[in-house]
């Protein structure tokens, strides 16, 4: 009866060690299961991550690119409206110069003519003071 005893906890030892080692088993290939989700989770997460990354670094080319555009078209109208202020600057100094040369030419045609008036003045004058001293030589 001993025999017969110990051969039958024997048994129940080698049947609950194999019923654990199953669970054992099945729980490691859960484990296993479970940390290769999670891996490809972290991975699609990872993936995700950089997408947004490239997405927001090309948004902050883009936003570069368009406001290098805009600060070049500025300088252009800036130039521009510069090269205007000049030319009009210009066309004013031409125009102010061209006044002010025909007013020098006016006032230089008033000066001739006041000296020809001048002139005939003297001429009528000596004329009048040789007819003069020609009656005085005379009487």
């Amino acid at each position: 009866m001993k025999k017969v005893f110990l051969s039958t906890i024997m048994m129940l030892a080698i049947a609950v060690s194999f019923t654990s080692c199953r669970d054992a088993a099945d729980k490691a290939k859960a484990a296993t299961e479970e940390a290769a989700d999670a891996a490809g989770d972290a991975v699609e997460g990872a993936k995700d991550a950089a997408g947004d990354a490239m997405d927001k670094a090309g948004d902050a080319v883009d936003s570069a690119k368009d406001a290098a555009g805009e600060a070049v078209d500025g300088v252009k109208d800036a130039a521009g409206d510069a090269v205007d202020g000049v030319k009009d600057a210009a066309g004013d100094a031409m125009d102010k110069a061209k006044d002010a040369a025909g007013d020098v030419k006016d006032a230089a045609g008033n000066a001739v003519d006041k000296a020809k008036d001048a002139a005939g003045d003297v001429k009528d004058a000596a004329g009048n003071a040789v007819d003069k001293a020609k009656e005085a030589v005379k009487n």
